[in-house]
């Protein structure tokens, strides 16, 4: 065999261990009810923040530890507690996607993204100065 043949296999291979790797990254977005039907599963959620139940936070004691109550589509809450910072704006946030892992009777967070409202949804006169296409 050629030095190139084997090196173009070892590039295949690199390749498919690549691939397989990133396969591992793939997950759907869960209900809180099928979430904690895989307790201890990494999993991602969408939910809101449930403004009716407090939130523990407190910068000066200790800024890496927030615990809030999100609640999904279905109307299901959950107790999520997160060791990091807290988001910039989370309150004014439209949605939040959670990732981690249900763990007991909590949610155990490794990281939040903040879904931001549309600066168009309530706007009716945000969409006045945009020119129409001309079919």
């Amino acid at each position: 065999m050629k030095k190139s043949h084997i090196a173009i296999l070892v590039c295949i291979a690199a390749a498919i261990v690549v691939l397989i790797s990133y396969t591992g990254d793939l997950t759907t977005y869960e209900t809180i009810a099928s979430a904690k039907e895989k307790e201890g599963k990494f999993v991602n959620l969408i939910v809101k923040l449930d403004k009716q139940q407090p939130m523990q936070y407190d910068a000066v004691k200790n800024p890496n530890y927030l615990v809030f109550t999100a609640v999904d589509t279905l109307g299901n809450n959950i107790k999520v507690v997160y060791h990091n910072n807290k988001p910039t704006d989370m309150e004014k946030s439209e949605r939040l996607v959670l990732k981690g892992r249900v763990q007991g009777d909590h949610f155990e967070c490794k990281d939040i993204l903040l879904k931001c409202p549309s600066k168009y949804k309530d706007d009716p006169k945000a969409n006045k100065d945009i020119p129409a296409a001309n079919s």
